[in-house]
């Protein structure tokens, strides 16, 4: 295109229409989501001192429906259409076209959540530095009513809580040593002692800030593992404002696709498959027979070992409200 037809384009005075078959004539017009705008900068409140909030975006549900397209154009007219290939892309796992959205968040989380929140190496990532500047002085304290205890089937999990009496004391103790380790901190910094070394026995509840720059395929990724039931109770409060308070407003249609399609879906092997085509057909024995060749079924001094498998598919055939056959 020559410098004089880009010149009257860019003032209007000369429409796409004029030059036929010239693509990059063509005015594009930035995806806004109304929707995402009025939340954009706000500091949505996680945890007690904890927050999420929009610094910036690209694209929407129709950028998801023209990359699919392959197409220079909004996409399809009709949001019902949009709205069945979007359905499409999640259900065959056609992810590309989700990575064209793009969310950038800034977070105020802490350390010890950081830690599970940083392992997803798909994103872009820059961290508030204490090496460089004060550590931020708020740790999250938890409440008395709500110290988990350790699950007994599960050594990354927890299960149940303490009682409130016991808990009043582990949150008085909390903030006493939480107290204690920012004054030796500060006490440090007026010394003089270098902000990398006397940062080192801050705790792991000391709220840390990042900026946080994900693709929609790789966010939709985070939010299965840490909206799901058994992450840890903290990155998972993260995750659901993410989830619900930014991602169903940004791409309501593709958020309504990966809550049917993912997080809210059941995920069968194909040894699971056959013991519950047993199970449907009324076939009891059969299904114990598939489940003991796949070793589910072996015999301890106290009834069935444990087995992770097995226990996680009798969760699944609970959710289907169907017979355990070996229970």
């Amino acid at each position: 295109m020559t410098d004089e037809r880009t010149r009257k384009i860019l003032e209007g005075d000369l429409s796409e229409d004029a030059i036929p078959g010239d693509t990059e004539a063509q005015r594009l017009e930035r995806p806004v989501v109304a929707t995402l705008d009025a939340i954009l900068g706000v500091k949505l409140p996680v945890l007690d001192d904890g927050f999420v909030r929009v610094v910036d975006y690209m694209g929407d549900d129709a950028s998801i429906v023209q990359a699919a397209r392959v197409s220079y154009g909004r996409g399809t007219k009709h949001v019902q259409e949009d709205r069945g290939l979007i359905r499409y892309l999640m259900r065959h796992h056609h992810t590309t076209p989700f990575e064209m959205c793009e969310v950038k968040l800034h977070v105020r989380v802490p350390m010890d959540a950081w830690r599970q929140w940083i392992r997803h190496r798909t994103a872009n990532v820059n961290e508030y530095s204490t090496r460089y500047s004060i550590a931020v002085d708020a740790a999250q304290r938890t409440p008395p009513d709500q110290w988990r205890q350790q699950s007994p089937g599960n050594r990354q999990g927890s299960e149940g809580t303490l009682d409130s009496t016991q808990g009043e004391v582990l949150s008085k103790r909390e903030a006493e040593l939480q107290e204690a380790a920012r004054q030796a901190y500060e006490a440090r910094l007026e010394l003089g002692v270098a902000r990398e070394q006397a940062r080192k026995d801050l705790p792991l509840s000391t709220y840390t800030e990042a900026y946080w720059k994900i693709d929609l395929h790789n966010l939709f990724h985070f939010l299965a593992l840490r909206m799901d039931a058994h992450s840890q109770h903290e990155i998972r409060a993260y995750a659901t404002t993410i989830g619900e308070r930014i991602v169903a407003r940004w791409c309501p249609l593709a958020w309504e696709a990966f809550c049917d399609y993912r997080l809210r879906a059941l995920s069968l092997s194909g040894l699971e498959l056959a013991v519950i085509e047993a199970v449907a057909a009324g076939d009891a024995a059969r299904a114990r027979e598939l489940a003991a060749g796949y070793g589910w079924l072996q015999e301890g001094k106290k009834g069935l070992k444990r087995n992770r498998e097995r226990t996680e598919f009798e969760e699944k055939l609970r959710r289907l409200k169907l017979a355990i056959p070996w229970a």
